[in-house]
C-alpha cells in the first residue's frame, strides 16, 4: 500500500458555494448535472484504478433514487487530519477542493472535478453515506454536504442488500450511497442508456478495470471490460463500416504525459474522432486533437511524397482530404495538476504544451507504422487521393453553380417562395415535401416572415454520396442557394438566411423516408444548424374531426380518442376525402378525416394547424451524442446492408403501421 494517508489531503475552502451556484461545478441542474454527479463519484474510484490499486467499480441505480458506487481500492483515509483535526474521510466529504489529488499527493492521474467531485456530490445529496475498508469498516452519515455522525466504526455495512453482499466479500475499498437532491435537480432518475455510455467509454480508456453495473428499475445488468483499451473503441465505433485495415495503434510517454492514439480508415466518407484528457471526454477537442491532426496530414503527405503519390508541395493533401472516413480516439494522461480546461465542465483541453507532445508522438508512430505495413499505408493514401480528387470536384461544381445563379439573373432558385423579412432571427423557412402541398403552403404562409421551399419528390442519400455529386443534384442545390450559408468546409453560419429551417413533410413512409434524407444532409453537411438549434420538424395534424358544425384537430391518436369519449357517432354517409373510421353513439354525429398528406389540406387549415406560429407545433431537432448519431445515420443510410437488416428485424414489432 502507498503513501496515502491522511497528511496528502489539502483543505482550500467551504462547500457552500456548490449549492448557490450547482451549474458551476456539475454543468447543469438537469439530466446532464445529475449524470455528471454519478459519474464524479465514479470517476474517484477510477483513479483508484488509474493509480493502480483497483480493478473493480460497481454501479447500483436504486428504485428508490439512490446510488451506490463500490470499488476495491485503498479506501479513503480516515485518521485525523493534521491542520483541520478531523477524519480525512469527513474533510474530503465536506470541504470545497480537498482531496489526495493535489500537491505531491497519492494521484498523479486523476479525472474528477480537480478534487471537488466527492465534497459536491455530497452537497447536491438530500442524504449521502461513504463506508471505507481500511483496516476495518469505518462510515459517516451526511445530509446536504454536513456531517450528521461522526466517523465510526459500525458493527456492519447498511449498505442495500445487494451493494452489501458485494461489499461484505471485499478487504478494502470505499462504498459511496447517495440520494441527488429533489430540490437541485429536475429529475434524480437517470438515463440508463446515457449512463452507460459514460461507464463504457471510462472501460475502454482504463483497460484491464471491470465495470459491473445494476440497474433495479429495469433488473438490467451489464458488465464491462475490454482488454484492448482505446483499439477497441475504434473497432466499436466501425463496426457498421468497412474498415481498410486493422486499426493502427500507437502509444508513449513523453515528459510526463501518456499520449495513447488508435486510428482506423473505412469506406465512408465521414469523420469520427473522440477525445479524452485522463478519461474525460473533451467533446470540445483541445491541444491534444490539433496536434493528432497535424500529425496526421503531415506523416500523409510526407509519405505520398515518397511513394510518388503526390509529386509537389502544390499537390498537397490536406487536413480535409486525410480525415474523410477517418475513425481515431486520441487520449491523453498527465498529472492532473496541470490540466488546463476551457471551462468548469472540461469541454475541451488548453494546455498549449500537449499539442507538439502529441504530434511528435503520432507522427513518429505513424511513420514507423508505414514504414513496416506498406500495403495498409498505400490504402490510406489511396483513400486520402479519392478525397482530395472529389474536393476538386465539389469546388468545381461549387463554383459553377455560383456562376449558373449569377448569369442567369437567379441569386435564390425559382421554386423558392422568399418572405419579406431580411433579418434571419425573424425569418424562418419551410421545406415542403411535393408541388401540392408547396403551392398551399404558398398560398397559407405569412410571407412577411414564412419563405417556401418545395422539393419534388425524394432527395440524393448523402450518406452514399461524394460531396461533388451531392452539389449537381438540383434539389439540393436549391436548397443551398436558398440557405446561403455554402456547405461542408465552406459552410458559414453567419450567413444562414434562416434561423428557424422547418422540415414538413407528409404523414406517411415516403414523408418519413424523405424527413431521414434531409435529416442525414443536415448532419453530413450543414450540422451546424443543428448545433445552433436552427432546424425543426413541422408537426401537422393526423386527424380532422368534424362534430356537426364545429371542427377538430388531433394530432395524436391520444388526442383523437380524448375528443371521442366526448361523445359523438360516425355515419358512413359522412365520409370525406382521405380515411374515414365509423362508430355510433346516440347523442350526435362527427365524422373523422384521417390526413394521409400536407395536399389533403387547403391553405388556411395548414396555416391554422401547422404554420400559424399560435397554434403549430414544432420539434427542435438536437444532438445528444453524436457518436450514436454517426452510428444510426450509418446503418440505416449507408452501403452497409446487414446492420440495417438486423436493427429493421429487432425492431419490427415496435413498429405502428398506418396500411
Amino acid at each position: 500500500m502507498s503513501k496515502y494517508q491522511a497528511k496528502d489531503i489539502q483543505v482550500l475552502e467551504g462547500l457552500e458555494p456548490v449549492r448557490r451556484r450547482p451549474g458551476m461545478y456539475i454543468g447543469s441542474t438537469d439530466i446532464n448535472g445529475l449524470h455528471h454527479l454519478i459519474t464524479e463519484i465514479i470517476d474517484n474510484s477510477v483513479d483508484e484504478a488509474l493509480a493502480g490499486y483497483a480493478n473493480n467499480v460497481w454501479i447500483f441505480i436504486h428504485n428508490d433514487g439512490f446510488i451506490t458506487v463500490i470499488d476495491n481500492g485503498r479506501g479513503i483515509p480516515i485518521e485525523r487530519h493534521p491542520t483541520v483535526k478531523k477524519s480525512a474521510l469527513e474533510v474530503a466529504m465536506t470541504y470545497l477542493h480537498a482531496g489526495g489529488k493535489f500537491g505531491d499527493g497519492s494521484y498523479k492521474v486523476s479525472g474528477g472535478l480537480h478534487g471537488v467531485g466527492a465534497s459536491a456530490v455530497n452537497a447536491l445529496s438530500e442524504k449521502m453515506r461513504v463506508e471505507v475498508k481500511r483496516g476495518g469498516l469505518y462510515s459517516q452519515d451526511y445530509k446536504i454536504g454536513k456531517p450528521t455522525t461522526d466517523v465510526v466504526q459500525p458493527p456492519k455495512s447498511d449498505l442495500a442488500e445487494k451493494p452489501r453482499e458485494i461489499w461484505d466479500k471485499l478487504n478494502s475499498g470505499t462504498a459511496t450511497y447517495f440520494l441527488p437532491d429533489k430540490k437541485i435537480f429536475s429529475t434524480i432518475s437517470p438515463d440508463y442508456k446515457q449512463l452507460e455510455k459514460q461507464i463504457r467509454e471510462r472501460s475502454y480508456l482504463v483497460a484491464g478495470l471491470f465495470f459491473h453495473v445494476y440497474d433495479e428499475r429495469s433488473q438490467i445488468e451489464k458488465n464491462f471490460y475490454f482488454d484492448g483499451g482505446i483499439k477497441s473503441l475504434v473497432e466499436d465505433l466501425n463496426r457498421n463500416k468497412q474498415g481498410l485495415h486493422f486499426p493502427i495503434f500507437i502509444k508513449k510517454d513523453m515528459q510526463n504525459v501518456g499520449v495513447e492514439v488508435a486510428l482506423q480508415y473505412n469506406d465512408s466518407y465521414t469523420e469520427t474522432v473522440e477525445s479524452f484528457a485522463n478519461v474525460i471526454n473533451t467533446i470540445e477537442g483541445g491541444t491534444h486533437l490539433t496536434g493528432f491532426r497535424m500529425a496526421l496530414t503531415r506523416a500523409i503527405n510526407d509519405y505520398a511524397k515518397k511513394i510518388g503519390a503526390v509529386k509537389s508541395t502544390e499537390d498537397n493533401l490536406t487536413g480535409e482530404d486525410v480525415r474523410e472516413g477517418l475513425t481515431a480516439v486520441v487520449a491523453i494522461k498527465m498529472n492532473s495538476e496541470k490540466l488546463e480546461f476551457e471551462g468548469q465542465t472540461k469541454a475541451k483541453l488548453g494546455n498549449a504544451e500537449i499539442q507538439p507532445l502529441v504530434l511528435t508522438v503520432v507522427k513518429e508512430g505513424l511513420e514507423t507504422f508505414f514504414e513496416e505495413n506498406p500495403s495498409d499505408a498505400r490504402r490510406i493514401i489511396e483513400k486520402t487521393l479519392i478525397a482530395a480528387q472529389a474536393r476538386l470536384a465539389a469546388k468545381a461544381a461549387k463554383e459553377a453553380v455560383i456562376r449558373k445563379g449569377a448569369l442567369e439573373g437567379l441569386t435564390l432558385p425559382g421554386k423558392l417562395a422568399d418572405c419579406q423579412e431580411k433579418d434571419p432571427s425573424l425569418s424562418e423557412i419551410y421545406i415542403v415535401e411535393g408541388d401540392s402541398a408547396g403551392g398551399s403552403a404558398k398560398q397559407g404562409r405569412d410571407r412577411k416572415f414564412q419563405a417556401i421551399l418545395p422539393l419534388g419528390g425524394k432527395i440524393l442519400n448523402t450518406e452514399r454520396a461524394r460531396l461533388d455529386k451531392i452539389i449537381q443534384f438540383e434539389e439540393i442545390k436549391d436548397l443551398i442557394i436558398a440557405l446561403g450559408a455554402g456547405i461542408s468546409d465552406t459552410f458559414n453560419l453567419e450567413k444562414i438566411r434562416y434561423h428557424r429551417i422547418i422540415l414538413m413533410t407528409d404523414a406517411d413512409v415516403d414523408g418519413e423516408h424523405i424527413r431521414t434524407l434531409l435529416l442525414t444532409f443536415f448532419f453530413r453537411y450543414m450540422i451546424q444548424v443543428i448545433e445552433k438549434g436552427y432546424l425543426y420538424i413541422a408537426q401537422p395534424p393526423l386527424y380532422k374531426i368534424n362534430k356537426g358544425k364545429e371542427v377538430f384537430y388531433a394530432y395524436t391518436d391520444l388526442e383523437k380518442e380524448s375528443l371521442l369519449k366526448e361523445g359523438a357517432a360516425v355515419k358512413p354517409s359522412d365520409k370525406v376525402s382521405g380515411d374515414v373510421e365509423a362508430s355510433a353513439s346516440k347523442k350526435r354525429s362527427y365524422s373523422i378525416q384521417r390526413y394521409k398528406g400536407l395536399g389533403e389540406m387547403n391553405p388556411e387549415q395548414l396555416w391554422e394547424t401547422t404554420m400559424n406560429p399560435k397554434n403549430r407545433i414544432l420539434k427542435k431537432v438536437a444532438i445528444e451524442d453524436a457518436a450514436v448519431a454517426d452510428e444510426i445515420f450509418n446503418m440505416l443510410m449507408g452501403e452497409e446492408v446487414p446492420p440495417r437488416k438486423k436493427f429493421i428485424q429487432t425492431h419490427a414489432r415496435y413498429a405502428t403501421l398506418d396500411v
